[in-house]
């Protein structure tokens, strides 16, 4: 009681999703239209958390154990060596190592099973909200279901998550990523390398995870206070832009605050939002598409955002055929310049950030010019799941399937354009070889305003784009596009 009121203790991952599940059932749960769609894509929606619990569990009890198993390892190395000449001391002294180090390998063992079964479970319901939003292409008629409870009741609870999720990262520090090689070596795909390579701030703690021994090398990162501090304020301000986005697509795009704020709000509720808060390539890349889909009237700013994404992640370059298609009968060339302007962007600020002599190698890192990785993958490409080789085909069935949005559907209007881009991002989490499933802050906002989206087929680049570079300095432009609008 001493430490009330300031006191604060992270909640337990699976705590929070029972809470954060009932929550979303009890505030959008449409109890008088039992089979609407509506309400099979809140079930889809929280079948993301089990997988998600499994994956991350069982990644850090890997990373665990083979420090345990280390440990031991290095203690036994440390002794004196038997005489060779006494075989009957070498047998027991083998003996005596294998069964210390034989509840060591059993965990690696059974936490590789756990995080095995996390991917599986993502990759199932990932494939099932790509066919979803495949569908909602066919879906006209789209009735407007309002949150069950006002707009004030849905903005207090918001703010209140994003104080708790805020929290949540203050109190943390860096620990080193889970997923790791056998040599301490984070594996990662392609893209930035501030942003391939950071460590992660731990929002959430496993109350019963197995922890290694103090003396094994730490899970906790030796990182200094400046960079901690910066580390903080980008992942807090990565979340909050995507809320303001979210809702700022609902009152400036669907012309209803309500659904806006309440698409805001269920964001935050996710138990992903809890438990993902701290990984900084999560959030950030979201932020800057979200506001790309915000800016879709200015092709020049959302060029900028979407290109800022693709130069930090990699695979949002896979949506650059459905966009050039919506722009393609107007503002394909400013979408294009502000693309290309942030990746030239990047690429100089590549060269200040590299390595002596590492400058091409991270170009290469940076666009994916490398042949695809077989070996250190993780997931359900990991040791014990699938045979990596086949990895590549999944990847040029994805590549495709991006490429053939240039073509479906042929009139490309805003819906279409939020809800074929969390199609693309979805399924690059099929072929992401390093933690696919995961990477949801991608994908997650365009799927909840997909779902929460009224009727956009007049929102087409021809009706709400102007002619002009500069729409402000056109008047009856400007009044004609907000009239289409």
């Amino acid at each position: 009681m001493s430490e009330f009121p300031l006191g604060y203790e992270k909640i337990s991952p699976t705590t929070w999703i029972y809470l954060s599940s009932l929550l979303m059932l009890g505030l959008y749960f449409k109890f008088n239209r039992l089979w609407s769609v509506r309400n099979l894509d809140l079930l889809l929606l929280i079948l993301l958390a089990p997988g998600m619990l499994l994956a991350d569990y069982g990644q850090q009890r890997q990373m665990q154990a083979f420090q345990n198993f280390d440990r031991v390892y290095r203690s036994h190395q440390a002794e004196a060596p038997p005489d060779p000449d006494d075989p009957v001391l070498v047998e027991s002294v083998r003996k005596r190592r294998e069964q210390a180090l034989q509840p060591s390998i059993a965990e690696h063992e059974s936490a590789r099973s756990m995080a095995y079964l996390g991917h599986m479970w993502l990759f199932i319901v990932g494939l099932l909200i790509v066919i979803r939003l495949m569908l909602d292409v066919t879906m006209v008629r789209r009735p407007l279901l309002q949150p069950n409870l006002t707009t004030g009741g849905l903005a207090f609870i918001g703010v209140s998550l994003i104080v708790f999720l805020t929290a949540n990262v203050i109190v943390s520090e860096p620990t080193r990523e889970p997923t790791r090689d056998h040599r301490g070596q984070r594996e990662h795909g392609p893209g930035f390398p501030l942003f391939t390579k950071p460590p992660i701030l731990a929002t959430m703690s496993y109350p019963q995870a197995p922890r290694a021994d103090d003396s094994a090398e730490s899970v906790r990162l030796p990182v200094g206070a400046f960079y901690t501090g910066v580390l903080k304020v980008v992942v807090v301000l990565s979340q909050l832009a995507i809320v303001l986005g979210i809702a700022g697509i609902g009152y400036r795009h669907f012309n209803n605050l309500q659904t806006g704020i309440g698409v805001a709000t269920l964001y935050l509720m996710l138990p992903y939002t809890a438990h993902m808060t701290g990984r900084i390539d999560h959030v950030f890349p979201g932020a800057l598409m979200i506001w790309g889909v915000f800016f879709y009237r200015r092709p020049l700013t959302s060029g900028v955002f979407m290109g800022a994404a693709m130069a930090m992640i990699y695979y949002p370059l896979y949506l650059l055929p459905l966009w050039i298609s919506f722009y393609w009968h107007r503002g394909l060339g400013r979408f294009l310049t502000g693309v290309g302007g942030a990746l030239l962007l990047a690429v100089i600020a590549l060269y200040f950030v590299s390595p002596s002599g590492e400058y091409f190698s991270n170009f290469r890192d940076m666009f994916g010019l490398r042949p695809p990785k077989v070996e250190g993958l993780s997931g359900v490409w990991g040791d014990g799941g699938w045979e990596p080789w086949y990895r590549v085909p999944v990847m040029v069935g994805c590549i495709v399937l991006a490429g053939l949005f240039a073509l479906w559907p042929a009139q490309k209007n805003l819906g279409t354009l939020m809800s074929c881009s969390a199609v693309v991002l979805a399924a690059s989490q099929f072929w992401h070889g390093f933690g696919g499933g995961l990477f949801m802050a991608w994908y997650l906002p365009l799927l909840l305003l997909t779902i929460f989206r009224p009727n956009l087929e007049d929102r087409v680049a021809v009706s709400v784009l102007a002619d002009s570079w500069f729409p402000r300095r056109q008047k009856n432009d400007k009044k004609s596009i907000e009239k289409a609008a």
